[in-house]
């Protein structure tokens, strides 16, 4: 979505068993477009667990599970490998499944479980992306960032780092996760 909206063509989306993802995009190698798309893949999972969060929180826990099989669907168009393909119709039954014949209380349990998954794996992968970088000297996004915008990938790392972790501390909060606690 960010790599259209900010005039790139999306080309592809392969997954990898290793949980990581690539997705292709054709435009300009350089400019705002690259820099939106390079950026947004961090974010986007923290974001749609907080808004998965904020749903399942207020009760609309069959929301979330049809809005997940909706992206499945758009994401299943693009995807260019067997792994992703088997993965994202593998999930898709199951999401069908529990939003189409599951009782409420399932239904609102995995839409909890999908938002926190949603939000601690954002959060890994921000903290990956920092290992990453030493790994494969200077090809991480993070870095790529860095020449596109001329600020250190760190800074980038920080950033990601931080917007993935307040997702997380507010979907923890909307999902009621601290009274379950009692605190």
């Amino acid at each position: 979505l960010a790599a259209t909206l900010s005039g790139r063509r999306l080309a592809g989306i392969r997954l990898h068993s290793d949980t990581s993802g690539l997705i292709v995009s054709v435009g300009r190698p350089r400019g705002p477009g690259m820099v939106v798309t390079l950026l947004a893949g961090y974010p986007a999972p923290a974001l749609a667990g907080l808004g998965a969060a904020w749903l399942a929180g207020s009760g609309r826990s069959a929301a979330v599970l049809w809005l997940w099989l909706l992206l499945l669907a758009l994401v299943v168009i693009q995807v260019r490998n067997w792994f992703g393909l088997w993965s994202c119709l593998v999930a898709g039954v199951v999401v069908g499944v529990i939003a189409g014949a599951a009782p409420i209380v399932v239904q609102g349990v995995a839409a909890h479980a999908l938002a926190l998954f949603l939000l601690l794996g954002a959060l890994r992968a921000t903290l990956e992306l920092q290992r990453s970088r030493s790994r494969r000297g200077g090809a991480s996004d993070a870095d790529q960032l860095g020449r596109l915008t001329h600020l250190p990938g760190i800074l980038w790392v920080g950033v990601l780092v931080l917007v993935a972790a307040a997702c997380l501390v507010g979907g923890v909060a909307l999902l009621g996760i601290p009274a379950l606690l009692g605190r």
